[in-house]
């Protein structure tokens, strides 16, 4: 199992941010969500996925709920975390490749635990969602 979160798998790339906002679906298991777009819908492929990566993860906090940039960057700092640590849930299921927008929404402090356990459950949601649709 691979536990890293390289740069090559960091969401850059305005335009299929961009994308992930006006076509993206979304999945929520509060006070997270997954915002999510295939890579044929539209990605140019030579732009923003390599040949062997799977999927591309970008991570977002609310400044509307937190102020301080020292508190979103602690909670970014949390997402990025629990995904590199659970991200084999989604790389083991999963035969296309994906973007990923993933997001804290609320101005409650969880704690790492709380947020690492609603991670696990969001992404199993996620894969479960995906199964239902095939």
């Amino acid at each position: 199992m691979n536990f890293t979160y390289p740069k090559s798998e960091k969401l850059k790339s305005k335009i299929t941010i961009d994308l992930l906002f006006s076509k993206g679906k979304s999945v929520s298991k509060y006070p997270l969500r997954l915002v999510f777009v295939e890579s044929d819908y539209g990605i140019p492929e030579s732009r923003e996925f390599g040949t062997e990566q799977k999927l591309k993860m970008g991570v977002s906090v609310s400044k509307k709920h937190f102020k301080k940039a020292v508190d979103r960057n602690y909670f970014k700092r949390v997402l990025r975390e629990t995904y590199r640590l659970n991200k084999h849930i989604l790389t083991d299921n999963l035969d296309k490749k994906y973007a990923f927008m993933f997001f804290y929404q609320t101005k409650e402090r969880l704690t790492y635990d709380e947020i690492n356990t609603k991670t696990i459950q969001l992404f199993e949601k996620f894969v479960q969602q995906l199964k239902n649709q095939e």
